[in-house]
């Protein structure tokens, strides 16, 4: 080959139309290849949930706080989350009028394992569009290994490991409307993106960045109508974001603001983008290196990941700025689709290193979550005996918040928080705001509660409360008339 000879040109993923026989087969095989893999992810997903519930591993408040707000719903009730504050409407907290899609499932399953269950569903529908892409455009094997190396990605494990949020409608709505924008159906992708306004306040930025990209692939295609439109949903995500932070949560809140001003905004520009630098870098890394390989960086895809990053940088609270918990989970579709379109681009480029390099990218980086998921990440715990196992701790936390009554008002810490808003008006320890409860429930194992009662009239000065039962380093104490 002289060096003036173009490399001869990789198969595209365009197949002729299988003949009858074995083709068909295949054929059929990619067809439910996506499905086939969601079940296997929901069921993985679904048993990380609801086994941590069970042995009474919640991570945080989260859950109760969203039980109570889908409760709420499913009773045709102002979504009232009392663990905010007695009375405090969750739409002042954050703006997810989405999770009233829930309420019909729970008001058939009033469980909080409802939730989880649902948030599985979800997270594993999400591995559809994404794997079809792959398989489309990069053939079955590369395809199926994209699919499989995102449902076992690092972030989207840290989500479900991290009870339930909001984000679990987001990440299957991103993930479609890239999988269209890949098949140049700009319109079909901004429908999808169009309800992620409903999900979080901030991510209508996230609309504005996918239907800007949309107007620009419909511009370079010559579709003006599509270009149109995509301008008008980019400007329209933009301001439903202004106006759901300046009128509709203030409107809803309290105080009459936005709670989470001082965490997602820095001291300065300047200040923001260099504090934690090497936290930062560090969260960049692990999200283009093992679920890329640095190649997603070639893709236009990736700018729609943009708006999530830049907020969570420019954060004065450093929770923000690192891989833990869920807030990469709407980053994992973007990173894995715009996997897609880079080998897909660079399987065609002249530099034979670059195609080889991209060519073995999906196995690679199916490699690394397969790692990943045996040593470090919560799908490791699934191979242990011990995961199944109920703990007797609790067993015995079961039967103590058993003895607080249905209808009953209870002032609790973390642990017993899910436990009891199924059921119960719940709110959290020290923030009753002067409402006294008829129940008290906390977690002492470690002993930080030196005298249970001489901390109940702490909490509440002239009222009364009795120790009613104790177990599993748990202190149940009710409120004497």
């Amino acid at each position: 080959m002289t060096a003036l000879q173009a490399p001869p040109r990789p198969r595209t993923a365009v197949r002729a139309p299988a003949p009858p026989g074995p083709g068909g087969g295949a054929r059929r095989v990619e067809r439910w290849a996506p499905y086939l893999l969601a079940g296997v992810l929901f069921t993985g997903y679904a048993l990380i949930s609801v086994l941590r519930y069970r042995r009474l591993e919640t991570m945080s408040w989260d859950l109760g706080i969203f039980e109570q707000a889908v409760r709420a719903y499913a009773h045709l009730r102002a979504p009232v989350v009392d663990l905010k504050g007695p009375g405090a409407n969750v739409l002042g907290d954050h703006f997810s009028p989405v999770t009233a899609l829930l309420a019909p499932f729970y008001r058939l399953f009033p469980t909080p394992v409802t939730l989880l269950v649902a948030q599985a569903a979800l997270f594993a529908l999400s591995a559809v569009p994404v794997t079809r892409a792959g398989i489309r455009l990069l053939g079955r094997a590369r395809g199926f290994a994209v699919g499989a190396g995102y449902g076992l990605s690092w972030g989207v494990q840290r989500a479900v490991e991290f009870d339930f949020h909001e984000i679990c409608f987001a990440v299957p709505l991103i993930a479609f409307a890239l999988e269209a924008l890949l098949r140049g159906r700009g319109r079909a992708a901004l429908l999808w993106a169009l309800p992620l306004v409903l999900v979080k306040e901030d991510l209508g930025l996230t609309l504005a960045a996918l239907a800007c990209l949309s107007a620009w692939r419909a511009g370079r295609d010559g579709d003006r109508r599509t270009a149109r439109l995509a301008v008008g949903a980019a400007v329209l995500g933009a301001a439903v974001t202004a106006l759901v932070f300046s009128v509709v949560i203030p409107s809803f809140n309290t105080g009459g603001g936005y709670d989470y001003w001082d965490k997602v905004t820095g001291e300065s520009p300047a200040a923001a983008l260099t504090g934690g630098l090497d936290v930062k870098l560090a969260t960049l890394g692990w999200l283009l290196i093992p679920t890329t390989g640095l190649l997603a960086l070639r893709s236009p895809l990736l700018l729609v990941a943009v708006p999530t990053l830049g907020w969570r940088f420019l954060s004065g609270d450093p929770h923000y700025w690192s891989a833990d918990w869920h807030y990469s989970a709407v980053l994992m579709p973007v990173l894995a689709l715009a996997l897609v379109d880079a080998v897909d681009r660079s399987r065609r480029d002249r530099r034979p290193w670059l195609r080889a390099y991209a060519l073995q990218l999906p196995a690679a980086t199916l490699a690394s979550a397969l790692t990943l998921g045996a040593t470090t990440l919560p799908s490791a715990r699934l191979a242990e005996p011990d995961t199944y196992r109920i703990p007797e701790r609790a067993v015995l936390a079961e039967r103590l918040f058993a003895r607080v009554p249905d209808g009953a008002s209870v002032e609790a810490d973390m642990a017993p928080i899910a436990r009891l808003t199924s059921r119960c008006r719940v709110l959290w320890i020290g923030g009753t705001r002067g409402l006294v409860p008829d129940w008290i429930v906390f977690d002492n194992s470690s002993g930080w509660v030196g005298d249970p009662r001489d901390y109940a009239r702490q909490l509440h000065p002239g009222a009364e409360f009795v120790r009613a039962d104790e177990a599993a380093g748990f202190v149940l104490m009710r409120r004497v008339p």
